[in-house]
């Protein structure tokens, strides 16, 4: 168990959080959010003993072992994957190396035969002799191949260095796992060997995230820094959302009886439980979600951006028609051939290793670069706007307010629905004047949004649109594109967000696309599909 005591923290005159009290006990999976800024990673810094707080104490029960996700690429690049993830354990692998260098000793003596004898029965309870054997299992079920395992970590590319990173996170079954963003970075078949294995994860658990499928997926807790407290939640990610925005209509329903209130809660409780699956997590949830009363449930105060688009006009049949692309960004061919068609109403997510062969399409397809062959073309009633993945251009050295950048384009050009539009993404007052140049990555992409939604497309292009955006804002997007009646092409590493929008997916592969109308999680379960995929990226 770990507890949290009296915790608080403050940099200069800005306080953190204070009076934080909660333990965290095993079999249970606690998901850290927040709106962005609240400190999420630095309560896990605090947890870890990675930073101090400015008052009260963290203790964990004596003798269990604490492994934390390691944010530094680099920190082990001297050493191969497999032994990376093996210094998870950091007795373990202390032991490995006390052995050997004993058992090299060429004047190997009485007394290093007893220190021997003693760190072999260590090595032995601590499942020493099946170390390597068990730290491969990790790899490859997070996708990492067995030719990569005695390389360098110098000598992988960073997606695969961020899977052996939490490899060794997960290695030797800490007592409490801490994990900053565990997904980042990480293809849908990690993930859901990930979820997989937390699922099944005896001990403690404590997750930061931004992927609302995979909270709602492994999560028993939800532990909300708002606002300078820190607040625990019984269930996922899902029902505390809605729980808290029920609250909040029932708390402005004067009228209500407090009953009848009671009577709604338990309704909705009681949809929750049932739609609780077999899964370890989702039992646990269902039986604490059975003990909740009105009293347990509070509003969240939080603010959540406002995203709707409505085109201007609506397209005609004809949407797009793509012939034999081809593209080769320095030196690496990453789209050969591309053809496809896009259909009304279409909300397409393209899917792919390479990430550059997407961001490669878009810019193509809304005019930014050139193919080096194959041609496209746009029906004529359509209107394209296009959110890129990197929006720098918009903003490195602007010089003047908000409210003059969005006005750039923008048809009308009153302040006042200007600032109305700002508003819906949270940019109200003040906030409205602060120069462009000075945004943090969140922020951006949210006027990037309002620059959209101003622009009256019937045809969107959104390339990782999701990418700095908090949960609320996510939450807001992602309900402003499920109502957009317009065709939309994406790509996206978010789970829920893909699965909510697209009716249709394209991966891109070496070997071409694959192509079809589908639902997201049918195309992931789907083990043909799934087969087929996979020999599309296997060399011949």
């Amino acid at each position: 168990m770990i507890s949290v005591n009296n915790v608080g923290l403050s940099f200069s005159d800005k306080k953190l959080f204070s009076r934080v009290n909660v333990k965290f006990t095993a079999g249970n999976c606690y998901g850290v959010i927040g709106a962005n800024g609240a400190g999420k990673s630095t309560f896990i810094k605090i947890l870890s003993g990675e930073l101090e707080p400015t008052e009260g104490d963290v203790s964990i029960t004596p003798g269990e072992r604490l492994a934390t996700l390691s944010q530094n690429q680099f920190e082990f690049d001297e050493f191969t994957a497999i032994d990376t993830v093996i210094m998870g354990h950091k007795r373990l692998y202390e032991i490995m190396n006390q052995k050997d260098a004993l058992y090299a000793k060429e004047d190997f003596s009485e007394e290093d035969g007893m220190i021997a004898a003693d760190l072999e029965h260590e090595f032995a309870e601590m499942d020493g002799w099946d170390a390597q054997t068990n730290a491969e299992k990790i790899l490859m079920g997070l996708g990492v191949e067995k030719d990569l395992h005695e390389k360098l970590m110098s000598d992988l590319w960073g997606g695969e260095k961020v899977k052996v990173l939490l490899a060794q996170a997960l290695f030797g079954n800490p007592d409490i796992l801490l994990l900053d963003e565990p997904t980042n970075h990480l293809d849908f078949k990690a993930i859901t060997w990930l979820e997989d294995f937390l699922l099944d994860y005896p001990n403690t658990v404590i997750v930061v995230s931004h992927d609302r499928h995979f909270l709602n997926k492994v999560c028993t807790h939800m532990l909300d820094i708002d606002f300078g407290k820190v607040n625990l939640f019984v269930g996922n990610y899902d029902f505390w959302y809605e729980s808290s925005q029920l609250m909040l209509r029932l708390m402005k329903d004067q009228n209500k009886k407090k009953e009848d209130k009671v009577k709604e809660l338990q309704a909705f409780i009681a949809r929750f439980s049932s739609n609780a699956s077999k899964a370890k997590q989702a039992t646990s949830r269902k039986k604490l979600l059975e003990k909740i009363t009105i009293d347990d449930i509070m509003p969240s105060s939080r603010k959540y951006p406002f995203v709707g688009f409505t085109p201007e006009r609506e397209a005609g049949k004809d949407i797009l028609f793509v012939d034999g692309i081809s593209k080769t960004i320095n030196g690496e061919k990453v789209l050969d051939k591309v053809s496809f068609v896009v259909n009304k109403d279409d909300k397409i997510v393209f899917l792919g290793k390479n990430e550059a062969a997407r961001t490669t399409l878009f810019k193509i397809l809304i005019g930014e670069l050139e193919p080096d062959e194959g041609s496209f073309r746009w029906g004529v009633t359509t209107s394209v706007s296009y959110l890129p993945k990197d929006n720098a251009e918009f903003f490195d050295g602007v010089e003047f307010s908000l409210v003059d950048w969005l006005r750039e384009y923008s048809e009308e050009k009153s302040e006042t629905f200007i600032r109305g539009f700002l508003g819906k993404m949270l940019f109200s007052g003040d906030e409205a004047l602060k120069e462009a140049s000075v945004l943090s990555g969140g922020e951006k992409v949210r006027c990037m949004f309002s620059k959209l939604m101003l622009s009256g497309a019937n045809v969107i292009i959104l390339d990782e649109p999701t990418n700095h955006l908090d949960l609320e804002s996510i939450t807001a997007v992602n309900n402003g594109l499920i109502a957009f009646p317009g065709t939309m092409l994406f790509s996206s590493h978010d789970h829920s967000f893909i699965n909510t929008i697209a009716n249709r997916v394209i991966e891109i592969t070496p070997k071409g696309l694959f192509d079809k109308s589908i639902n997201f999680d049918e195309f992931l379960e789907d083990e043909d599909i799934q087969r087929k995929i996979t020999a599309m990226y296997k060399e011949d």
